[in-house]
């Protein structure tokens, strides 16, 4: 039980097949009482119901300060805490560089950026006020190795500054006890990937994965438990890989 005691906040996390929901129903068998936090105010809702009734739904736009604003508001009402903030939540687009329209590039940065900046934001006030807390921020392969198969280079781009505001974030926040790390996955099976991968591409790409198959979303839940819990006490400003050695650096 690695989270005894402790309330989890994890955004984008009402899809069925999603890395979110994998990752609270982790939380909750590790005994973290879980706030779910989605655009799909009813999917929230039903995702919490599913995890247990001392679990909660709420709506949530990321990209919007506002309405992050109000989500953590009424997190702390209903719980009175929030010890682990998973900023989760994230869009992709399978563009060119050349198709990239200034509509495609502000969604893409504004949900994947901007909205982990808004959900971190928030809530650090109050993780400030109680001198402790762990926030965990998705960001991508792709950011490291400059593309990856379902994301165009604004994914790209917005997943690589999702990696310099959390080590940003680590080092101002350290002296308040928060800490902040990232994960980065690379092709993970959930609803974003199903039905585009053919079988010619799912060849090729085990070609160049040495652990031979393709991750699930609770690889990815694997690494959020261990950077939310104890476990993890020293280490901020890190970013752990969660990629089969699809790149090895």
């Amino acid at each position: 039980m690695l989270l005894e005691g402790k309330v989890a906040v994890i955004s984008g996390a009402a899809s069925a097949r999603g890395i979110g929901l994998a990752t609270a129903k982790l939380f909750a068998r590790h005994g973290a009482t879980v706030a779910i936090l989605d655009l799909d105010e009813a999917g929230a809702h039903r995702a919490a119901t599913e995890l247990g009734v001392q679990h909660r739904g709420f709506v949530c736009d990321v990209a919007d300060l506002a309405s992050c604003q109000r989500a953590a508001r009424d997190v702390l009402a209903a719980f009175g805490k929030a010890d682990v903030l998973i900023a989760n939540a994230g869009i992709t687009q399978p563009l060119k560089f050349m198709e990239i329209t200034q509509d495609n590039w502000e969604r893409v940065l504004d949900v994947n950026l901007r909205g982990v900046f808004c959900f971190s934001q928030a809530f650090v006030p109050h993780m400030r006020e109680r001198k402790q807390g762990s926030i965990v921020c998705m960001s991508s392969v792709s950011a490291q190795r400059g593309g990856g198969i379902f994301g165009g280079p604004h994914y790209s781009a917005a997943k690589a500054g999702v990696l310099g505001l959390a080590k940003a974030m680590a080092r101002e926040f350290g002296p308040d006890g928060i800490r902040v790390n990232c994960v980065t996955p690379g092709l993970i099976q959930t609803d974003i990937t199903s039905g585009k991968l053919t079988d010619d591409m799912r060849t090729e790409i085990l070609k160049g994965i040495p652990l031979g198959r393709l991750g699930n979303a609770e690889d990815v839940a694997g690494a959020y438990l261990f950077l939310a819990s104890d476990l993890s006490s020293y280490i901020t400003g890190a970013v752990i890989d969660v990629n089969g050695g699809m790149l090895i650096h």
